[in-house]
């Protein structure tokens, strides 16, 4: 490059420069105008802001004064400790006007009151420290990613009692005083849930450790032995039931040579869980108090030998809902009493195609845990009728309890001990009984007594309608053809899904299923109605009604007995 050349390349690089210089200069001075306008925003902000912290402030320490010593206790009971505590004093109403909020803040109070401020923050403080000590033990939480990977089995033990229904305590197996709030003199039941493809806890672990407390004093432990039952091999998960099994019976056994006694303990199963509370049960030569089998699986246990699953013989008593025989449940009968929900398969509620996804596959199997919490609960009152298959019990022909008297049929759920001496001497008994889709499951049944008075035989299937002012809940029997002939009486089991207090009209409608011709005329001389689940409540009848096939006809009941 020559000299000119370098010359007019310095100055086309010094003119760079100063453009540079010139464009930082005024670069500079807008930013000083932004700071500017910025602190003056910040100001005028705190400005309109400062009476709304005042009037917070207000609120607080006001709240302070009247709340911390009547509401403190139950707070921090609770679990609202520290900053929760803070902000749930600062939600409580007050009746006091915002002005007088306001003025409260100025002059000499201000100082009394911020000092109680600060008292509060402290208390808090203290409360978040103390509590930090108190620790809960929770349910292990896995993911899918563990399932892929598999896990291997790790069996923990959590306990819940009525003082601590929101805490769980991680027992030691070997050392049962370590944990206080552990009473051996009080019945214990252990909740075992089953096999999880997925890792994550069971939805209804909460609920289930509440209804229980609620049932009685007791300890209740849950098994947890997710590490193990989460495994995408369903069969690995099979394989760890033995092994979880002899965990627990050792610390059962435990506990008995500490004093608590056998026939205290309660092993409630879930699926793959019921098998391995059979395991426990059967280790302890059948010395458990009682073992309840939700749905115990089928998957691995179709072919296997009374030894290889649950039987009756693992515990003292033994009680089993079936809810999904034909997919992921057991067939056939494990227990002293085996409940048959709306035939132990295909409830009603639960999807039919796969399209539905996961519901599809778990509903059914799911339905045995959320029948049993509503029994729990109280809210639905499912009564088991003996029977040898649940087509006899649709058709009327199991609606009897006399070898129960004078207790009623079975009833499912934690009071089903009180059937337990005559469930022993009757030896393995099947009862069955109906379930709404949704909750609280029950249905109200009657049974229906027809006498008819034809010249030719009639076949069809009946509605029954129940009134009470304008509301009416119906019952089709239409799970075959009903025969209808000359002085001939036809019981039917008519289930209802609501229950109507009062009935005040019933209609009826005989369905033969006939569209050409005239239509043939059914002469009932006698129609009762016995409601089965409410005994205290009046039989109804009818009597001498003229019928026509296909056509509806209404009538107001008459109180009657069962001999009529």
């Amino acid at each position: 490059m020559n000299r000119g050349n370098r010359v007019g390349a310095v100055c086309v690089a010094e003119n760079d420069k100063l453009s540079v210089t010139n464009d930082g200069g005024r670069s500079s001075g807008v930013v000083e105008v932004l700071g500017a306008v910025l602190t003056l925003l910040s100001a005028v902000f705190i400005l309109f802001s400062f009476p709304l912290t005042g009037w917070m402030c207000a609120k607080v320490i006001h709240e302070y004064e009247r709340a911390v010593i009547f509401r403190l206790g139950r707070v921090v009971k609770g679990r609202a400790k520290g900053p929760e505590l803070l902000l749930l004093l600062c939600l409580t109403p007050s009746p006091r006007p915002f002005a007088s909020r306001l003025s409260a803040v100025g002059g000499r109070m201000l100082p009394r009151r911020l000092l109680g401020l600060l008292g509060l923050l402290v208390l808090c403080k203290g409360q978040e420290e103390s509590g930090a000590g108190e620790s809960c033990d929770n349910f292990t939480d896995l993911n899918l990613s563990h399932c892929f990977i598999g896990t291997s089995l790790y069996v923990r033990l959590l306990l819940y009692t009525r003082s601590n229904l929101d805490c769980g305590r991680e027992l030691n197996h070997h050392r049962l005083s370590s944990q206080p709030l552990f009473n051996l003199s009080l019945p214990t039941a252990f909740v075992i849930h089953g096999y999880r493809p997925t890792g994550a806890p069971p939805i209804w672990i909460d609920h289930l450790v509440h209804l229980l407390a609620e049932q009685e004093d007791m300890n209740v432990i849950v098994v947890d032995w997710n590490k193990g039952a989460a495994n995408l091999n369903y069969f690995t998960a099979v394989t760890y039931t033995r092994e979880a099994a002899l965990n627990l019976t050792g610390f059962i056994a435990t506990m008995q040579e500490e004093g608590a006694p056998l026939s205290s303990v309660h092993l409630i199963g879930v699926s793959l869980g019921a098998h391995l509370a059979g395991f426990v049960g059967a280790n302890l030569k059948g010395k458990i108090g009682r073992i309840t089998g939700l749905d115990p699986a089928g998957p691995m246990f179709t072919s296997a030998t009374a030894e290889e699953r649950l039987d009756p013989a693992d515990a003292m008593f033994v009680d089993v809902l079936h809810t999904d025989m034909n997919s992921f449940g057991l067939r056939g009968a494990h227990g002293h009493i085996d409940f048959y929900a709306n035939g132990g398969a295909d409830q009603p509620g639960c999807p039919k195609t796969i399209f539905s996804g996961k519901s599809y596959f778990v509903c059914d199997h799911q339905r045995s845990v959320f029948l049993y919490l509503c029994a729990l609960n109280r809210t639905c009152s499912l009564t088991g009728y003996p029977c040898s298959s649940y087509s006899d019990f649709l058709e009327g022909r199991c609606l009897q309890c006399e070898a129960f008297k004078p207790a009623p049929c079975p009833v499912l759920g934690y009071d089903v001990s009180r059937w337990r001496e005559t469930l022993l001497h009757l030896g393995q008994t099947k009862v069955f009984f109906s379930t709404t889709a949704t909750l609280p499951y029950r249905k109200l049944s009657y049974r229906v007594d027809m006498v008819t008075w034809n010249q030719y035989l009639r076949w069809g299937v009946v509605y029954i309608r129940l009134h009470s002012g304008r509301t009416f809940t119906e019952a089709r029997i239409d799970h075959k053809l009903l025969r209808f002939e000359q002085y001939t009486s036809t019981r039917l089991l008519a289930q209802f899904d609501d229950d109507l207090q009062q009935v005040q009209k019933i209609s009826v409608r005989i369905n033969t299923g006939n569209v050409i011709g005239p239509r043939y005329k059914i002469r009932l001389l006698r129609i009762r109605f016995t409601p089965l689940e409410r005994p205290e409540r009046p039989l109804m009848c009818r009597f001498d009604i003229i019928m026509e096939e296909n056509m509806e006809v209404a009538f107001r009941p008459l109180p009657c007995d069962s001999h009529l």
